[in-house]
């Protein structure tokens, strides 16, 4: 398997537990307030990645702080504007709209390239957004404030991608995703201390949404994604993130006894459709440029015998 295959497949794992903290949220929701959940989610997890890489974390550069600080308060507003978005919306919901990444990135990335995108993306936008649109719009037509919310943390996490997939190649991958994670905990500590009261977990379903948001959704999941992009393209981890809804509404089913609506079944299988067709170009243009560096390399070495 290819390098790039590999840090797909660890993509996908990573975005099955994103899928995971959509429920956390719901949970931790129910005894914490919004700015609390995010300052211990983050803090959590940058004690525990700092331990695990406190080498690491000493030979860093400004260059390395600039870059996670950035990348720390994009965290943080995708963190705290889907926290506030799940009050006035369901995890299904969030999950898919958070799915807007997919529409996102590869326009972003044209436009900055200045190209359109191919066939197989151009579909993906299109059924990824009927998708979105089945899903979210009500009978009054009008969306809720937590979609729009949950929206905007979408374009947040699109230019986070972007982003990310770019400061990598020039730092230390390890400690630059943990040092954002902790700035991306200062800011919802100072919010926290300004709009709300500061407070630990009070009761077990409490402790696990922060101690699963904190160590498997947050610590795990940024590191590996920070070290895997550099090995992919910000279009394809886009499009691999559209899965994550998929994860959402499975373990919200499970775990909130959400239900399972055919508005979901119907707008899930749209935004499923445009990933399967956006993974499969990848796959073939994978696939054409190993065979042509198959082809060519005999052609190189009997030049060089020459």
């Amino acid at each position: 398997m290819s390098i790039q295959g590999k840090a797909n497949i660890l993509m996908v794992i990573v975005t099955m537990l994103w899928g995971l903290s959509y429920t956390f949220m719901v949970m931790g929701l129910e005894v914490l307030e919004a700015y609390n959940v995010v300052a211990l989610r983050c803090s959590i997890a940058f004690v525990i990645a700092g331990l695990l890489f406190y080498k690491k974390m000493v030979s860093i550069n400004w260059k390395t702080i600039t870059y996670a600080s950035i990348q720390g308060f994009l965290l943080f507003a995708v963190f705290a504007l889907s926290i506030f978005g799940l009050k006035t919306t369901s995890a299904s919901n969030a999950g898919f709209i958070l799915s807007l990444t997919v529409v996102l990135v590869p326009i972003i990335t044209g436009f900055i390239d200045k190209r359109l995108p191919s066939r197989a993306v151009s579909f993906a936008i299109v059924s990824t957004m009927i998708g979105i649109t089945i899903l979210t719009l009500k009978e009054s037509l009008t969306f809720q404030t937590g979609d729009i919310l949950v929206a905007i943390a979408a374009v947040s996490y699109s230019i986070y991608l972007i982003l990310n997939s770019k400061f990598t190649k020039s730092v230390e991958s390890i400690s630059y995703g943990i040092y954002q994670l902790g700035i991306a905990g200062i800011f919802g500590a100072v919010l926290c201390l300004v709009f709300e009261t500061p407070q630990l977990p009070t009761n077990s379903m409490g402790w696990i949404a922060i101690l699963g948001l904190g160590i498997i959704c947050t610590a795990f999941c940024f590191i590996t994604q920070a070290v895997v992009q550099q090995y992919t393209s910000p279009t394809h981890t886009g499009l691999i993130f559209s899965l994550e809804p998929i994860f959402a509404a499975l373990f919200a089913m499970i775990f909130l006894g959400e239900a399972l609506t055919t508005q979901l079944l119907i707008g899930g299988a749209f935004i499923l459709a445009g990933n399967l067709v956006a993974q499969f170009e990848q796959f073939l243009v994978i696939r054409q440029v190993t065979e042509k560096v198959v082809i060519e390399r005999p052609i190189t070495h009997q030049n060089r015998a020459r």
